[in-house]
């Protein structure tokens, strides 16, 4: 299954205000002059979620298809429906000969260093995991930062002082985003003297709600109904496939949807889009680019990247439907936060926090 080749590009994303930006914009990857070549090729191995996962495989697969039509390369993507696809899919990527291959989530990791290490004169890059390794370059984003954002955003507009997050699986990518998220509700009521209350993450326990699960819908659906439940009406799944159903139920109950890695508000059904408040964004695809064009250049390294709202690698998509229910005041609060994480006056922190 293959995507349409029409990217968007999060680096474009603006304010929903329309009057400042909150997502500093990464710069477009230099095009070296000896860089393009048909000559060359990259494959990528999503994990168990697929291709159209409204996730991080996608915009993963956006990333690469902007490299080929950007270098003249040839790109392909191997497709992983569960586990036990996944080592082989590796090396089956690996067989190709291609000289980059590109891995998508932690559910990889391991079959990325294994390959890395028996075949050292190939590149590999793998997002969403540090995996250490000469030939690996670890994607990652500090998602922490534009979930404070979302959180402080949460907490100035819900109606019931009760908002509520869950994740698919505890694990660093994902428990990162609620370590932020919950920060930002706490700055909130420090700031406005509110008592917002955040269910299904215990930041200080780390541990909370979780579906176990990536890709079941219905899961979801009835997690976030638990929610709704007890009166939140905010609600931040980080379960990839799985939030769908966190959207499905918001539109039948009522309340909205903060949607993470791309603009939901893009990428779900249209009938969702009236209750997503805004994304926590990934710009993992101006990531894949940035490190094709390295690699074509001969400038491949190991050393990580990171993704912060000050080089525009992670950040709030606009509000889209639901600009109106967002005060200018509060938008005006959300841009000062924002430059004062930049400037490093606020540092977000979690036990995740990729360095």
């Amino acid at each position: 299954m293959v995507l349409s080749s029409r990217i968007r590009s999060t680096a474009a994303v603006i304010a929903a205000s329309g009057l400042l930006a909150l997502v500093g914009c990464a710069p477009a990857p230099d095009q070296g002059g000896d860089s393009a070549g048909s000559d060359y090729c990259a494959r990528m191995v999503t994990n168990s979620g697929g291709l159209e996962d409204r996730s991080f495989n996608q915009s993963s697969w956006e990333g690469l298809e902007m490299a080929a039509e950007e270098f003249d390369i040839d790109v392909d993507a191997i497709v992983s429906t569960n586990e036990t696809d996944l080592a082989p899919n590796v090396e089956q990527a690996v067989g190709t000969g291609c000289e980059l291959i590109l891995t998508v989530g932690w559910e990889l990791a391991e079959a990325t260093s294994a390959q890395a290490e028996a075949n050292p004169d190939l590149r590999f890059a793998i997002v969403d995991e540090l995996v250490e390794g000469d030939n690996i370059k670890p994607i990652v984003f500090d998602t922490a930062q534009a979930a404070y954002l979302a959180g402080y955003l949460a907490a100035g507009v819900t109606k019931t002082g009760i908002v509520g997050t869950f994740g698919g699986g505890n694990q660093p990518p994902v428990t990162l985003f609620m370590d932020g998220f919950v920060d930002g509700v706490a700055q909130y009521n420090e700031t406005h003297g509110t008592s917002v209350r955040v269910l299904g993450w215990d930041k200080a326990s780390q541990d909370g709600l979780f579906t176990g699960d990536f890709e079941n819908v219905t899961l979801g659906k009835t997690t976030t109904e638990g929610l709704l439940d007890q009166n939140a009406d905010v609600i931040l799944p980080v379960a990839g496939q799985v939030g769908e159903g966190a959207a499905a139920a918001i539109a039948e109950r009522g309340g909205m949807l903060i949607w993470v890695d791309n603009d939901g508000y893009e990428t779900l059904p249209a009938e969702y889009q009236g209750i997503v408040l805004t994304s926590i964004l990934k710009n993992t695809q101006d990531a894949v680019v940035e490190i094709v064009r390295a690699d074509l250049d001969g400038d491949f390294t190991a050393e990580p990247f990171i993704g912060t709202l000050d080089n525009g690698g992670v950040g709030l998509a606009p509000f889209h439907d639901l600009e109106a229910a967002v005060p200018a005041a509060l938008v005006a609060e959300l841009e000062a936060l924002k430059a004062r994480i930049v400037a490093g006056d606020i540092v977000v922190t979690s036990p995740s926090t990729p360095k």
